[in-house]
């Protein structure tokens, strides 16, 4: 049986532990500076391989010391992503390997030197974006002899909008200001560039419904210096209803709300409601050469919120959750395959699917115009697939 550490109780870990430990395979502790929530998210669960520990992750000798006590193969962080260097270097010395959901790109970076030269796999930004939608646009990427644009498009929207920003916080708000406030990676003209926030606005049609999406920052993770240099083109862009982004420049850049984040964070989480009744919409498209032939394949989900072990959770939490408990999976199964940095879209999107914590994404699929889903190979040859639920 696999020991992990999960830091935090949170919206996601309280997730990432009960679907670790009620699959049986795993022995489970987690860990929050408030011991009475991880405890409480332990009673939910009911399982016996759970365990609640109160523990400040930010504590550096507090965290070594729990790591001597309670030695783990796995450390997997859910905290806000400026807790992760510290976590990760704890994990360094301990011997353990390392998971994260952060979208910061300074993060990852302090991530990346301290896996220089590990024997365990040091895997950042797991999740749904950055993350998932890596591994999903690397899968299109391998149908080409040639990519020319690559396209990666991620929201997590209410079902139902009813504010002025048709949107509902489903997210750590702290995460979400982060990724609407600081610079975003693009591949423009073969060029790894920074593009600002907020920009970039378009429109995007799926199954009738129309969205706009703009630029926000990490959702493009390590993909651009895996497959960068092979395109001209390639970004990342959060989905929307329209009209959000113009209340958030308001915002952030008219009001200079990006400069008082704490004020930001104070307004939102004040007036912005919750909700678990969500949709995630996951949308890559790549253009490129096929047999000397100008060709695109798309892989569009959406993930709606699921009963998982009696209790509803929203479609951010089952993604989110779904994706690093998958690579966790994956890594820890796979003894010595993965050490050091790994990046997501070293995984395949074939293997997350059929791995019983990645089975969450699968009801959507890679669809073309004839309702088939493309899991390997191009579109049009024998290896098109059909879907499976």
């Amino acid at each position: 049986m696999h020991r992990v550490l999960i830091l935090g109780a949170g919206k996601i870990g309280a997730l990432i532990s009960g679907l670790l430990a009620e699959s049986g395979s795993y022995e489970v502790q987690l860990g929050d500076v408030d011991g009475a929530a991880a405890e409480s998210v332990v009673r939910a669960h009911g399982a016996a391989n759970l365990s609640s520990h109160g523990l400040d992750a930010t504590n550096t000798q507090a965290l070594a010391k729990h790591l001597v006590d309670h030695p783990v193969d796995a450390i997997i962080s859910s905290l806000p992503y400026y807790c992760n260097v510290g976590v990760a270097e704890a994990a360094r010395k301990a011997g353990a390997h390392y998971f994260d959901l952060t979208e910061d790109v300074e993060v990852t970076r302090a991530v990346r030197a301290i896996a220089q030269g590990a024997t365990t796999a040091f895997v950042p930004q797991c999740g749904l974006a950055p993350g998932f939608i890596s591994i999903a646009a690397a899968e299109l990427i391998t149908h080409f002899d040639e990519i020319r644009s690559v396209k990666l498009r991620v929201g997590a929207l209410p079902q139902h909008p009813n504010n002025v920003l048709k949107y509902s916080l489903t997210w750590s708000t702290e995460g979400l200001i982060n990724e609407y406030g600081n610079p975003c990676q693009a591949m423009v003209d073969g060029r790894l560039t920074e593009v600002a926030p907020l920009e970039g606005l378009e429109e995007i049609e799926i199954d009738g419904t129309l969205y706009e999406a703009f630029n926000t920052s990490g959702g493009l993770g390590s993909l651009a210096e895996t497959h960068g240099a092979d395109c001209e083109y390639m970004n990342y862009k959060t989905i929307r209803y329209p009209g959000h982004c113009d209340q958030m420049r308001l915002l952030m850049n008219d009001l200079k709300l990006n400069h008082d984040r704490a004020t930001l964070k104070h307004i939102l989480e004040n007036a912005v409601p919750q909700t678990l009744q969500d949709v995630v919409i996951v949308y890559a498209a790549v253009t490129g050469k096929q047999d000397g032939q100008l060709r695109e394949e798309n892989y569009v989900n959406k993930v709606y919120p699921q009963v998982i072990a009696g209790r509803l959770w929203s479609a951010i939490q089952v993604t989110t959750a779904s994706g690093i408990t998958s690579v966790v999976d994956l890594v820890l199964q796979n003894r010595g395959k993965f050490s050091g940095f790994v990046a997501q879209e070293q995984f395949r999107l074939t293997d997350i699917i059929a791995n019983r914590f990645g089975r969450y994404y699968a009801p959507g699929g890679t669809k073309d115009i004839s309702g088939q889903v493309v899991v390997a190979g191009r579109a049009g040859t024998q290896r098109r697939k059909k879907a499976v639920a």
